[in-house]
């Protein structure tokens, strides 16, 4: 047979493509976040996680075709939830999270802003230069459009227009019983749901390639037991276990690997380096990868230069003063919680290099909670919809574990101070008085 290819993922073994969805994954787009690290910096604590975003956005393509079969959707929506799946991290920029909170003060966009633009057409992710090699390429809407796929389809799975509520269920509470509006959002929850392909992919993939076991979860289990209630993706009472494993693998996950100290203080690193640098650094970042965007802040010289040096040969920043979640209740927790704020956060890291008598960009402050709103909108929400015979309860009423992670931190600490090991100590001193006295 012609007009196939099947790929050996080290996930999920053999994944098949054909048609439009090998079209999509042979476009230099998708082409591009093979030199995007799904991790960010992870690899310099995790030396495994060397996976990209090209690889997860496989995996979350197959998840969801096993999750459309599941389900037994039909042939158009199956298409539909492909694309998506295939696409929905099209517009990431170097260094996956990394930069996110950055890019989104800097320029006001976010990397899921960058996809909906590119699936719609009304945004250019192929330089010039690759252009000028490969030639004018069709654009991405109109080869959906030509398999009979709506690009508008596409990226509304992707990016709902109404914004991330709205992919939450649908139904009424009134007295003993429940109103069911019968909305169709179960192609978006496969997509960005409580249970979804996408965070089924990037937890097993995650654990796979960092050695933490951590994100094992029962993939099989919960293909099992979802199905569709008036419109709305659920999990059947019988898979509440492996919906409980999910979630605590997800907590687990974050604090282990993704907001790791040693990981974070990288990462803020990066971004300390870009803000060091001229804004233009952040032009036509969307064709940009790791490497890429690494040379040209070495290339400026510099803090940036100087940063991302360490960097390339693991020279990290040293935590220098921190603050647990525990220690900022009471008499700082108004003037501290106002450092959620990126531009509040800046002034205040400025004072602290001032008053440390050392330069601006040896001082990082970091209070992660935003960021961690804006990489993983969902780790605060265990509602996940459980049917029990003809009604849906929200698996909180029937699991303490997902009670209990509401209100479960993703890491020990709310505030972080970090600088180069030499400036360690002095600058602990100036960030205990300025942000504590």
């Amino acid at each position: 047979m012609s007009g196939f290819k099947v790929i050996h993922d080290g996930v999920h073994g053999s994944v098949r493509l054909e048609g439009v969805f090998l079209s999509i994954l042979e476009r230099p787009e998708m082409q591009r976040l093979h030199g995007v690290n799904q991790l960010g910096l992870a690899n310099l604590v995790f030396p495994g996680a060397n996976h990209t975003r090209l690889e997860h956005s496989l995996g979350t393509y197959h998840i969801a075709g096993k999750m459309a079969n599941s389900l037994g959707l039909p042939i158009d929506e199956k298409t539909q939830v492909l694309a998506a799946a295939l696409l929905h991290d099209l517009g990431h920029l170097p260094f996956s999270h990394t930069l996110e909170a950055v890019i989104e003060n800097r320029l006001n966009i976010t990397h899921m802003d960058v996809t909906r633009a590119a699936v719609l057409g009304d945004a250019d992710l192929v330089s010039n230069s690759v252009i000028d090699v490969l030639g004018e390429l069709e654009p991405i809407p109109e080869l959906l459009s030509s398999a009979g796929i709506s690009p508008e389809i596409v990226a509304d799975l992707i990016v709902p227009s109404n914004g991330p509520g709205g992919v939450g269920q649908s139904q009424l509470e009134i007295e003993d019983s429940q109103a069911h509006f019968g909305q169709k959002n179960y192609l978006r929850q496969i997509i960005h749901g409580p249970v979804d392909a996408d965070q089924m992919d990037y937890l097993l993939r995650d654990a796979y390639y960092t050695g933490v076991a951590h994100g094992t979860i029962d993939l099989d289990r919960l293909l099992q037991t979802i199905g569709v209630f008036h419109g709305d993706l659920v999990v059947d009472k019988s898979g509440m276990v492996a919906v409980e494993g999910l979630l605590v693998a997800r907590a687990l996950m974050y604090t282990s690997v993704y907001f790791h100290k040693t990981v974070r203080i990288a990462e803020m690193m990066l971004c300390k380096a870009v803000e060091m640098a001229d804004k233009s650094i952040l032009s036509n970042l969307q064709v940009d990868t790791d490497c890429s965007l690494s040379a040209k802040l070495i290339s400026l010289g510099g803090d940036s230069g100087r940063i991302m040096t360490m960097l390339q040969y693991r020279k990290l920043y040293k935590r220098a003063f921190s603050i647990t979640t525990s220690e900022i209740l009471g008499k700082h927790l108004d003037s501290l919680f106002e450092l959620t704020d990126y531009n509040k956060r800046k002034v205040v890291e400025a004072e602290i290099a001032e008053r440390a008598g050392v330069g601006e960009a040896e001082v990082i402050l970091d209070m992660p909670q935003k960021e961690v709103l804006i990489s993983e909108p969902r780790i605060g929400k265990t509602d996940v919809p459980v049917l029990d015979g003809d009604r849906i309860r929200s698996l909180t009423k029937h699991s303490p574990i997902a009670k209990a992670l509401q209100s479960r931190s993703v890491h020990d600490w709310a505030i972080m101070v970090s600088s180069p090991a030499r400036h360690k100590d002095i600058v602990g001193v100036a960030a205990e008085k300025v942000l504590l006295y």
